[in-house]
């Protein structure tokens, strides 16, 4: 088994600030493994098997149409069981491999996995998790504003991952997104503060 000791998941739900706290993680100058970025480039190189499991319609110049593709799996779980079974192993070779190369510094790193603990046990080898908290409602309106999808669209995006209270309970850090911009950025203050408790090598 990985021991990935350096290591530090970044998760929440669809709406709860993820990308924003990853964005000013990178403004520290931390390393960031993003299993979306992963995920999209695994999602292109797999577009002839994508158009050939669910139809040419979601594929244009070799390219996944992800906006079509999404509204079909949110909406069919037979659907996103299938396209799991495509991009699943190939996605998780790679974070490894990210996270086997930025271990050896012995320097927290991040990696930015918003379906954590959807996945579980396929990502226990990364023991050490900061949830980005928002309450439920807070993120629906986030979303709808955001994604420009309906409340309804919103709800079944939201419903399809763990709820954001029952994550809290297995979170190692948590970092507070509930306001606005300026209250994040001194959650995310403290979150490196409780870092540089645990690491005498970082200099921030």
């Amino acid at each position: 088994m990985n021991d990935f000791k350096n290591a530090i998941v970044i998760t929440g739900v669809i709406g709860s600030g993820k990308s924003t706290v990853v964005n000013l993680l990178r403004v520290y100058g931390f390393s960031i493994i993003d299993a979306d970025e992963i995920a999209h480039k695994v999602l292109d190189e797999s577009s002839s098997i994508i158009a050939s499991k669910f139809g040419s319609e979601f594929v244009s110049d070799n390219r996944v149409d992800r906006k079509s593709l999404g509204k079909l799996i949110f909406s069919d779980s037979k659907a996103k069981k299938e396209l799991e079974n495509i991009l699943h192993d190939r996605i998780k070779e790679q974070i490894f491999s990210k996270a086997n190369k930025l271990e050896s510094s012995n320097y927290p790193y991040f990696i930015d996995l918003p379906l954590y603990f959807e996945k579980s046990p396929v990502y226990d080898e990364f023991q050490s998790v900061c949830v980005v908290y928002a309450p439920e409602q807070t993120c629906i309106e986030r979303i709808v504003s955001r994604n420009n999808l309906t409340l309804k669209e919103a709800k079944e995006r939201i419903n399809q991952q763990i709820n954001i209270d029952e994550k809290l309970k297995f979170a190692t850090y948590v970092i507070d997104n509930s306001l606005d911009l300026k209250h994040l950025n001194l959650e995310v203050d403290k979150f490196i503060l409780a870092l540089k408790a645990k690491y005498q090598t970082l200099k921030i």
